[in-house]
């Protein structure tokens, strides 16, 4: 079903026989473990002070970037969440993350300080 908030730059039309363009909804594939290439960093701006392990360049579809995200949370026994195409875990725990991704088959790098 074609929905009215994915119409391309027309808001309404009198023509009765006029056909709107809508945005394809295609779905991103996503890569194999062994084709990403992730990058693992700790960052504090805007969370007042508080660390956040951020893993970033996931290339997929987002159900694929939330069970990922689960399974990270679950390992490390933390909270998190999925946002922006990130994956943001509470706490510094880049050492723990970079091994987890390792055994799973992603490819991972560290980085920052």
């Amino acid at each position: 079903m074609k929905k009215k908030k994915n119409r391309i730059d027309i808001v309404y039309s009198t023509n009765d026989d006029f056909e709107y363009d809508y945005e394809d909804e295609g779905i991103e594939e996503t890569l194999p473990p062994q084709q990403q290439n992730l990058i693992v960093c700790l960052d504090r701006k805007k969370r007042k002070g508080k660390s956040v392990t951020l893993i970033q360049n996931f290339i997929g579809n987002t159900d694929d970037l939330k069970e990922l995200g689960k399974m990270l949370k679950s390992k490390c026994g933390v909270g998190g969440s999925v946002k922006n195409n990130e994956i943001l875990i509470q706490g510094d725990f880049r050492d723990k993350i970079m091994e987890l991704l390792k055994q799973a088959g992603y490819k991972a790098k560290k980085s920052g300080g």
